[in-house]
């Protein structure tokens, strides 16, 4: 008997092909005699029309935006002008209101979208933590940027020395500032360390003071040469006569006499003022009794 019923439940297991396709095409029948297949074509055609509406009203709020956003930009840009801002704050201005201008037109999609802003927002926060933590340098070089921008230790054309390069500052970034050194290299100067170190600006006054330092003999006529000294000056005629050029003895070196010349000029004719009168002193100091002293070695040789 147990045999009997097992073999019967196995042929009702194996069911033929014939069958299997008339059950399945039975099925179909009771689906299409049903509103189930109207129902779900109903649906489809409902939500691509709505959805079809909040993408064509998501695109007139962008391009209208978007128009609204380039107004404001010409109008902030035009502000700026007017009032002479310098240019890298300026440019600064101009990119954050355009950035934040453009974050703003895409939180308004989103809400017309039916999108979630808050749970939008978060992930915008959990992304830019994570890029923070990975650009770690490179957000601290845009905060030194903004210091930089916002306190102006340095502008635009400014001749400064930094981090030991100096030069004509050529563009400030919000990452970096552009140095133009005299012999025409660019160097690039990351903002953190820049606005972290000791900045020597030689453009925020309009004089500079020139000096030399000439060690001359013992025994030569000091009065001799001091008046040779102030007269090459003079006759270049870019020192400035108030306050005037004044000399003096500076050191009295183990085997020279060292005197000082110093004359203020306008920083522009600082370094012609300089390299003209350093070369006219050393062509004509000695024809006023000058003899510069240097490092001598004297070798004596013995016979045995």
């Amino acid at each position: 008997m147990l045999r009997f019923l097992q073999a019967e439940q196995v042929e009702n297991l194996i069911v033929p092909d014939s069958v299997q396709k008339a059950r399945f095409a039975e099925a179909i029948q009771r689906i299409s005699d049903t509103d189930f297949v109207k129902d779900i074509w109903s649906d489809m055609l409902n939500w691509l029309i709505w959805t079809g509406i909040k993408l064509a009203i998501s695109l007139a709020i962008f391009y209208v935006c978007r128009w609204l956003l380039h107004k404001l930009i010409h109008l902030v840009d035009a502000v700026m002008t007017r009032r002479g801002v310098e240019v890298s704050l300026h440019s600064f201005i101009m990119t954050a209101v355009k950035v934040l201008g453009y974050v703003f037109i895409v939180l308004i999609i989103v809400s017309v979208l039916g999108f979630n802003s808050s749970s939008f927002l978060a992930v915008l926060a959990s992304m830019g933590l994570a890029i923070g933590m990975a650009l770690s340098g490179t957000l601290q070089n845009f905060a030194g940027g903004v210091m930089i921008l916002i306190l102006r230790p340095y502008r635009v054309g400014d001749f400064i020395e930094a981090q030991g390069v100096s030069g004509t500052v050529a563009s400030i970034s919000l990452f970096n500032t552009v140095v133009l050194t005299a012999d025409k290299k660019t160097i690039y100067i990351p903002n953190n360390s820049i606005s972290t170190s000791i900045i020597n600006n030689y453009s925020t006054s309009t004089t500079r003071r020139c000096s030399w330092k000439v060690s001359v003999a013992y025994g030569d006529d000091y009065d001799q040469i001091r008046e040779a000294m102030l007269n090459i000056i003079k006759r270049d005629g870019r020192a400035l006569a108030d306050p005037a050029p004044y000399i003096r003895i500076d050191a009295l070196a183990d085997s020279a006499v060292v005197i000082e010349a110093r004359a203020w000029v306008k920083n522009e004719d600082y370094w012609g003022l300089y390299d003209d009168v350093t070369e006219a002193i050393y062509k004509e100091l000695p024809q006023h009794g000058a003899n510069f002293p240097f490092p001598q070695l004297d070798v004596h040789l013995t016979k045995e």
